[in-house]
């Protein structure tokens, strides 16, 4: 089993089990080391070492998803700065994002901390085609310059014709090409 230095790892040194980080190879010898406290490591020659189970991602919806894209650790925010957020002002936060929070609070707070703790997965969106009307060459088709034509159903990189539910909503007439919706059977989101 390959490690990566600084990986959460678990020793077995006789009948006693330790966490702690890998900590790399001991020089000459190829033994690996890991380091279970602040001033102790252990080279692993005669132990047992194994990786720590890795925490679950969490699904989350795309709107929350794209929260916390931009509002990402790298940018120097905190879980605490979004708790105070939340707290303090409605205003700071994502209209739509408070009002999946406040949704079911107790769950999707749970959800959005445990997303910004331990990651997370995007929830996949269904995909739709637009039947104009009914024969194999009466389907939506937009191009990627975003004219709008008929034809089949085949996607490819010139034309789409999978799309999200707010893709087609947000599309000029969306409401009513939303009404001529045809699920696109076995597929899964990336439109």
């Amino acid at each position: 089993m390959r490690f990566k230095e600084g990986e959460n790892v678990h020793v077995i040194v006789g009948n006693e089990l330790l966490s702690g980080w890998y900590n790399g190879k001991e020089f000459g010898t190829g033994n690996s080391l890991v380091k279970v406290s602040k001033d102790k490591i252990i080279a692993t020659k005669d132990c047992f070492i194994a990786k720590e189970k890795e925490a679950e991602l969490v699904v989350v919806p795309q709107l929350v998803g794209d929260f916390l894209e931009n509002h990402s650790k790298e940018d120097g925010h905190t879980l605490h700065d979004l708790l105070c957020d939340l707290l303090t002002s409605r205003a700071s936060l994502d209209e739509n994002v408070y009002d999946w929070i406040m949704e079911n609070n107790n769950e999707n707070g749970e959800l959005l901390a445990r997303a910004w703790l331990d990651g997370y997965e995007v929830e996949k969106e269904p995909l739709y085609y637009v039947k104009l009307i009914d024969q194999a060459t009466g389907y939506l088709n937009v191009r990627n310059d975003g004219r709008r034509s008929m034809s089949n159903s085949v996607q490819n990189e010139i034309f789409k014709t999978k799309f999200t539910e707010s893709e087609i909503k947000a599309m000029d007439k969306g409401e009513v090409y939303w009404l001529l919706n045809e699920p696109v059977e076995g597929v899964e989101g990336e439109a």
